[in-house]
């Protein structure tokens, strides 16, 4: 029997890559992740058919929570970087802190390396070198914007977490506001085509699609990129994952349109249908699916398919479930709290969402450094760790997301009280939130939902009592 190899974390994964191994070398070699390698080679294949019969190619990847988008997204940027071959290429995010991350990973594993072997190079070099490689989706949109008609330098471009990518609103309200630019007229994604579509030759767009992970007010969807190459773009060929017609991936009625054309293939290898991020438990996701969409029976189904190797714990004790992390976690795993950023009623916990954090200092320094999440002092939200993840983690439920008589009930902190939240979106936004709170594990959680308290009326223990035991119903162990 092969030695067990877990796959790695995404900042291994991106350092792995830079330092020339393929994605085939850094996950599991086991039957059920083989369609990461396949999906990679898929998109590679794509760009070498635009690039040899002068086409524009756009092509959607599907994936469940973990499943490696980011993973493949990576591999790409990294596989067509060469420049001599003419198939320079970016990996783009709108995801700030995952982008900051990754930079500061790379760059100090490169310097390193590099003094291992004797070698003086100093950071900011590596920096620069590492910036062309991962960069700011709307840092891009900027340097686009500076000359309409020059082409970007790179022929394939890797939108990661692409639904999240700004509606017309947002996009003119932005422009208008940040760069005095009025009646701005296209979306982010028409506008992100439309820079590619510069290109006199050849040019691939490649969009990296989470399922119900948007969380941010004007994020688009992924309706909104399929929308604009129908209304603008009719020359670019599209390569769609069979999967996109999902309902988590709200590409609803936009895909009846664009199937009347004659340049839309579907493929089955652009979905990654297996969560590599939770290597011990691949039906995680469907366990907080179903929790989420109260499908209780589902949810026991598949709380019964994950406990043995991925085990998740309830307890109404914050220090019991630091505690039971510290316990569970081995050598270097590293674990840390994760909130809501309306969980505003944590305070008494020690927990204050507002309370500015540092990303870098949280995901990538050691046990000995109080900014780390080891400490268990600072937390993320949301916003912080969407599209990476811990080795375990605890989940701390505030008031904010209330089960309440087989509903959901949404609410935000203003002033002295909660206010319920009425608009859809914004309701859409909170489950979503809760959804990539519960899937950032990759061995283990501790989901914590505190007592609440008599004498404090924004922390009636009502607020917490009736998600506590919805938890315990589906048959969470309690600590």
């Amino acid at each position: 029997m092969g030695k067990y190899s877990p796959t790695p974390t995404i900042i291994e994964a991106a350092i792995a890559l830079f330092n020339n191994h393929s994605v085939s070398d850094i996950s599991r070699s086991d039957a059920s992740a083989t369609n990461l390698a396949e999906t990679s080679n898929t998109i590679s294949e794509l760009i070498n058919k635009a690039k040899s019969n002068n086409e524009k190619i756009i092509c959607f990847v599907t994936g469940v929570p973990g499943g490696g988008k980011t993973l493949v997204g990576l591999d790409i940027a990294n596989k067509h970087l060469d420049k001599e071959l003419g198939t320079t290429s970016v990996f783009l995010s709108g995801n700030g802190p995952l982008v900051n991350i990754l930079r500061e990973a790379l760059t100090r594993d490169k310097v390193k390396r590099e003094k291992k072997i004797g070698n003086k190079i100093k950071k900011g070099e590596v920096f620069s070198s590492v910036k062309t490689f991962i960069q700011n989706v709307h840092h891009f949109r900027d340097e686009c914007l500076i000359d309409l008609k020059v082409a970007p330098f790179d022929h394939v471009a890797i939108f990661d977490e692409a639904q999240r990518a700004w509606n017309l609103q947002q996009t003119a309200n932005f422009m208008k506001r940040k760069k005095n630019i009025p009646d701005f007229s296209q979306s982010e994604p028409e506008f992100l085509i439309s820079c590619l579509d510069r290109h006199k030759d050849w040019a691939v767009i490649v969009c990296l699609v989470g399922g119900g992970q948007e969380i941010h007010t004007g994020e688009a969807g992924i309706s909104e990129w399929i929308e604009s190459l129908n209304r603008s773009f009719p020359d670019w060929r599209i390569y769609i994952s069979s999967r996109l017609t999902d309902s988590e991936y709200t590409a609803g009625n936009s895909l009846t349109l664009i199937n009347e054309r004659k340049d839309v293939i579907y493929k089955d290898e652009l979905h990654l249908a297996v969560s590599m991020r939770s290597f011990r438990a691949e039906h995680l996701s469907q366990l907080v699916k179903c929790l989420l969409d109260i499908n209780i029976e589902g949810a026991k189904r598949n709380l019964d398919l994950v406990r043995e190797k991925y085990p998740i714990v309830i307890t109404r004790d914050l220090d019991k479930g630091k505690k039971w992390l510290k316990e569970k976690a081995r050598g270097s795993e590293r674990y840390g709290i994760v909130v809501s950023s309306q969980a505003q009623r944590l305070k008494p916990h020690a927990i204050d969402v507002k309370s500015p954090m540092n990303p870098i200092h949280w995901f990538l320094d050691g046990k000995e450094d109080v900014r780390s999440s080891y400490y268990l002092e600072d937390v993320a939200t949301e916003f912080h760790i969407q599209g990476l993840e811990l080795d375990w983690s605890c989940v701390t439920w505030d008031a904010d997301f209330r089960f309440d008589k087989n509903n959901w009930k949404t609410f935000s902190f203003v002033g002295d009280k909660w206010n319920n939240i009425k608009k859809d979106e914004r309701k859409k936004y909170l489950k979503n939130a809760y959804r990539v709170l519960l899937t950032r594990a990759r061995q283990g959680m501790a989901i914590v939902i505190p007592e609440g308290s008599k004498e404090d009326p924004t922390r009636n223990p009502d607020y917490y009592d009736c998600t506590f035991e919805y938890l315990r119903e589906i048959g969470f162990a309690e600590l």
